[in-house]
């Protein structure tokens, strides 16, 4: 482990993270740290030492070009960064890696303990899976959480699943067993175009941690690309009769299913949303 200038004192810190491989469907859950990392402009903690938990023949390490002569090797790693956001009562820890290859106990136990040395006790943790979602309806979120009292004040919609899981459900596990409050996240990423980036998952999930936090979160042109996104998956299905039909079967199952929700508790929670957004002058 790589500790930068030493561990700080924090302010009620929360932990959000998310890994790229099999967790992260259209890289829609790596894409919100990236986000975050670079509109918060979050500083490096702590790398984990990738020779511990990567097979380096799986997950290769990458050549980089500094100045068009000078090569540098990026190792796939784990990194957790300190994000203080303007206005915010409390600070940000963002834990963004790939999902190791080995080691996943002593993977998570080594989370666990800078969780504990950083004064951590809620842990958002964020994951993207395909499904049979149309790419023009809101974008389900699901989750899990550690708590069954922290599901009804989140008005989150319990995941059902049950088979093999990943990096992410793992974490959650440790994290739950060692006393920590967690959350666990899911965007739905349309099967039929699996292709990253996915900026309409991205910024549902966004949305999903400015629910649970109360921290305006940075939008930035998230939703633009949202719009354009969808613009160019309607023009793609449009050139192909068998996928616009599908949609269109995607679409009217999702709205018989969601009717009454739409009309209620959906609606309630967007509209507190733009509130608390005009409050604070960041409503986009």
């Amino acid at each position: 482990m790589i500790e930068f200038e030493g561990l700080p004192e924090l302010v009620d810190p929360v932990l959000i993270a998310a890994f790229e491989g099999w967790n992260d469907a259209g890289e829609a859950s790596s894409g919100v740290l990236a986000h975050l990392e670079s509109e918060w402009k979050a500083t490096p903690l702590v790398e984990l030492d990738p020779e511990d938990y990567y097979d380096f023949q799986v997950t290769r390490p990458v050549v980089e070009l500094g100045d068009g002569l000078t090569r540098s090797i990026v190792w796939p790693t784990t990194r957790l960064l300190l994000a203080r956001p303007q206005g915010a009562k409390r600070d940000v820890v963002l834990l963004r890696g790939i999902e190791p290859n080995m080691r996943w106990r002593s993977f998570c136990a080594e989370i666990v303990g800078l969780c504990h040395d950083l004064g951590i006790e809620l842990a958002i943790l964020l994951g993207a899976l395909l499904n049979d979602s149309p790419h023009t309806r809101p974008v389900p979120i699901t989750g899990s959480v550690s708590d069954p009292g922290m599901a009804r004040a989140l008005n989150l919609e319990m995941t059902k699943y049950e088979g093999p899981t990943g990096i992410v459900g793992v974490l959650q596990h440790t994290l739950g067993v060692a006393g920590l409050r967690t959350v666990s996240l899911w965007a739905s990423v349309p099967h039929y175009v699996a292709q990253p980036p996915n900026p309409k998952a991205t910024l549902a999930l966004l949305r999903r941690i400015e629910d649970m936090l109360d921290i305006p979160m940075p939008y930035g042109d998230l939703a633009e690309e949202s719009r354009a996104w969808e613009h160019g998956v309607d023009e793609l299905a449009a050139q192909d009769s068998e996928v616009a039909e599908y949609v269109r079967e995607l679409e009217e199952r999702k709205d018989a299913a969601e009717l009454p929700e739409a009309s209620g508790d959906a609606i309630a929670a967007e509209f507190e949303r733009y509130l608390r957004r005009r409050d604070r002058g960041t409503d986009r």
